[in-house]
């Protein structure tokens, strides 16, 4: 596959769409490896096709999922202050930037030389970046569809200015905190010394507002997490029964995190690329986690990534935070 997909004309010359995306080969070696664990499991990170980013986009609108609009809440209100310190005329990354709604509110105040949204659901991606790019003409946009939970090069020439980067949503607590750790030193690498991170961690709170944020009403979420199987069926030549697996959510208390699963209803066996997996009633499919952190439990996370707190801001309720942290 090619590193750059089109240059963007239609849009104008501000816009270039580089694909790095996983290939098909990748994501089957990684799900055959999942299903094959004692406690089956499947990456996030495989969501997103084109229906699982709609659907993430309708839970972001949902009353019970308070993490999105909180963190544009806490944009809007601190957006000039975050610029301040990120810095203007800088090659902003961010990294999980779907619809790319929460940026809207910083470009103005930030003014970047180069904006790089990257992101592993192509589609959405495309999309997003030729929306944006026509919003801030003068803006220069390169759009790269790749798995940032991987190492990949920046497909442009990232030391011609200061670097800085925006990792918004809490997605960041979609990891286990080694493998945090090791993410954010891969960022840290990126943008050398001096370099600044803003950084969305949502916060620990009572369970059940907890709880419900990730089982809601409507059965979005639901539907979210089993578009994973439909996915898996149409991709890897699956044979998933979803009228078989219900949706799960917890809150599991001694790592702190919320636990999304995949439960199957009934004994029963199932093929993906050629291969059978059994599964007996009650056994799941641990598709994802969200840890939720205290502020000084991220930043002593953060500090082993090699960055040092600068400034974090919360709503009043607590439920969610930023943080503005430096490369040492």
């Amino acid at each position: 596959m090619s590193d750059v997909l089109a240059d963007m004309a239609a849009t104008g010359s501000n816009l270039h769409f580089h694909d790095l995306h996983p290939t098909p080969a990748d994501m089957r070696a990684e799900v055959l490896v999942g299903l094959a664990l004692p406690q089956k499991r499947i990456s996030p990170k495989f969501f997103y096709d084109a229906e699982g980013s709609r659907l993430f986009d309708a839970i972001c609108e949902l009353s019970e999922y308070y993490p999105t609009r909180t963190e544009i809440g806490l944009l809007r209100d601190h957006g000039a202050e975050m610029a301040r310190l990120l810095g203007r005329d800088a090659l902003l990354i961010e990294l999980g930037s779907g619809s790319s709604l929460k940026i809207r509110t910083l470009l103005e105040a930030l003014r970047p030389a180069v904006y790089m949204p990257v992101d592993i659901s192509r589609e959405h991606l495309l999309q997003s970046a030729t929306d944006l790019a026509a919003a801030f003409p003068a803006l220069r946009v390169h759009a790269v569809c790749a798995d940032y939970s991987t190492a990949f090069v920046l497909p442009v020439d990232h030391h011609a200015h200061p670097r800085a980067a925006f990792f918004p949503g809490s997605s960041v607590g979609n990891f286990d905190p080694d493998a945090a750790v090791v993410l954010l030193s891969r960022v840290g690498a990126l943008l050398g010394s001096g370099g600044r991170l803003l950084v969305g961690v949502d916060l620990r709170k009572d369970v059940a507002v907890l709880e419900r944020a990730y089982n809601d009403a409507d059965g979005v979420t639901a539907a979210f997490n089993l578009n994973l199987l439909a996915r898996i069926n149409h991709e890897l030549d699956g044979d998933f029964d979803l009228d078989a697996f219900r949706h799960q959510a917890f809150f599991n208390q001694a790592p702190s995190r919320i636990e999304m699963h995949l439960v199957s209803t009934r004994v029963q066996r199932v093929s993906v690329a050629g291969q059978t997996f059994d599964f007996a009633e009650g056994e799941s499919i641990h598709t994802e986690c969200s840890y939720k952190y205290s502020v000084e439990g991220f930043r002593a996370l953060a500090a082993q990534a090699g960055f040092a707190p600068e400034r974090v801001w919360t709503d009043p309720d607590e439920l969610f935070s930023v943080h503005c942290l430096v490369r040492n």
